[in-house]
C-alpha cells in the first residue's frame, strides 16, 4: 500500500508535563509525588456529534426524584460530605475531574440506597478512592483518605466500602459529569473568535470552580451535567467583563443551543449559580472578617461575581 506524500503524518508523542501538577508534586503534604503527562487537545474528539452522545448518555448517571426531593429538604449533611469530599481532593492535589465524579458516585449510591451508611465519610472517601482510580494515572491511596478522616475508619472498612459501592452501581461508574462537557462548549467559544489561549484558561478554570461549587450545592442536584456546565461557563464569561451585552448575548444562546435547553432555563441557572457565589462569598467574609479586612475594603458594590476580583 503506497501513501499519499501529500498527507502529513506526525509520530512524535505529543503528551506534555502539566506544570500545576509538577508545582503540586513538590509542595508540602502532596501526595501522589509525581507529575502527570497530559495529552494535547485533539479537535476532532470535539463537535457536535461528541456533544450530543454525551447529552444522550447523562440522563442515566441521574439521582433519582425522590432522592432529589429528599435531600433538599434536608441538604445538610449531603453538603457537608460534598465540601469534606473537595477539601481531600485539594490537599491531595487530585485531579480536577476526581471530585465532581467522587460526588457523582455518592448521590447515585445514596439515590439507590437511600440510607446513610454508619460510617458517612467512609462512603465519601470510598467515592473518591474510585473516583481516582478511573481518572488518574497516580491514584490516591487508601492510608491518605484514612488519614483524612483522622482514622474514624480502617483501610479495611474503606476497601469493603469500595466493594458495596461498585456492588450497588454494578460498576457502571465512569459517569458523565459537567467537566466533560466545559472542553467542548470551550471549544465553541474558540470558534466564535475567543482564540486567546490565556483567556480560554482562564475560562476553564473559573468554569472548573463554580461547577465544582455547584456540585457542593444539593440546589443544582436535579440539573443535568450539560446545564450546569453551560451556566457556569455562562456566568465565566460575565464575571470576566471582557464582552459586551451582545456578545453575551449571542454566546448565551449558542451554549443554550448545545445543552439543548431554552435560553430562559439557562440564564436562569447562571442567576442561580451567581447567587449561591455570592452567598459564599458573604460567608467567607462573616466567618473570617479579620483575616480578610482587604477584601471587605476592596469589594465593590454591585458587582460581587466579578470574577477577576475572586482569588480560585
Amino acid at each position: 500500500m503506497q501513501m499519499d506524500k501529500s498527507v502529513s503524518l506526525s509520530l512524535w508523542c505529543e503528551e506534555v508535563e502539566d506544570e500545576q501538577s509538577h508545582t503540586d508534586a513538590q509542595a508540602p503534604g502532596h501526595t501522589t509525588g509525581s507529575s502527570q503527562l497530559r495529552a494535547a487537545w485533539d479537535p476532532t474528539v470535539s463537535g457536535h456529534r461528541v456533544i450530543q452522545r454525551l447529552l444522550h448518555v447523562e440522563e442515566r448517571y441521574m439521582p433519582s426524584m425522590l432522592y432529589i426531593t429528599l435531600i433538599q429538604r434536608d441538604p445538610e449533611r449531603r453538603e457537608e460530605l460534598a465540601k469534606w469530599a473537595l477539601e481531600v481532593c485539594c490537599e491531595c492535589g487530585c485531579d480536577e475531574a476526581v471530585f465532581p465524579l467522587s460526588v457523582s458516585l455518592m448521590d447515585r449510591f445514596l439515590s439507590a440506597s437511600l440510607s446513610i451508611p454508619v460510617s458517612p465519610y467512609c462512603l465519601a472517601a470510598g467515592c473518591i478512592l474510585i473516583a481516582s482510580k478511573l481518572t488518574e494515572c497516580d491514584n490516591v491511596t487508601a492510608d491518605t483518605l484514612c488519614a483524612a478522616a483522622e482514622y474514624s475508619f480502617q483501610t479495611s472498612s474503606l476497601r469493603e466500602m469500595e466493594r458495596v459501592i461498585l456492588a450497588t452501581l454494578r460498576w457502571d461508574t465512569a459517569a458523565v459529569t459537567p467537566q466533560d462537557f466545559l472542553p467542548h462548549f470551550l471549544a465553541c467559544v474558540e470558534e466564535r473568535g475567543d482564540s486567546e489561549g490565556e483567556l480560554l484558561s482562564t475560562l476553564r478554570r473559573h468554569s472548573d470552580t463554580l461547577a465544582a461549587m455547584c456540585a457542593c450545592d444539593s440546589r443544582f442536584l436535579g440539573a443535568p451535567p450539560s446545564l450546569v456546565a453551560a451556566a457556569s461557563l455562562n456566568c465565566a464569561l460575565r464575571g470576566l467583563g471582557n464582552k459586551g451585552p451582545t456578545q453575551l448575548a449571542v454566546m448565551g444562546e449558542a451554549l443554550a443551543e448545545l445543552c439543548q435547553t431554552d435560553l430562559a432555563v439557562l440564564q436562569c441557572y447562571s442567576d442561580m449559580i451567581e447567587y449561591a457565589l455570592r452567598q459564599r462569598l458573604r460567608s467567607g467574609l462573616q466567618q473570617g472578617p479579620m483575616e480578610k479586612d482587604e477584601e471587605v475594603e476592596n469589594e465593590r458594590p454591585g458587582t460581587p461575581t466579578d470574577m477577576r476580583e475572586i482569588d480560585f
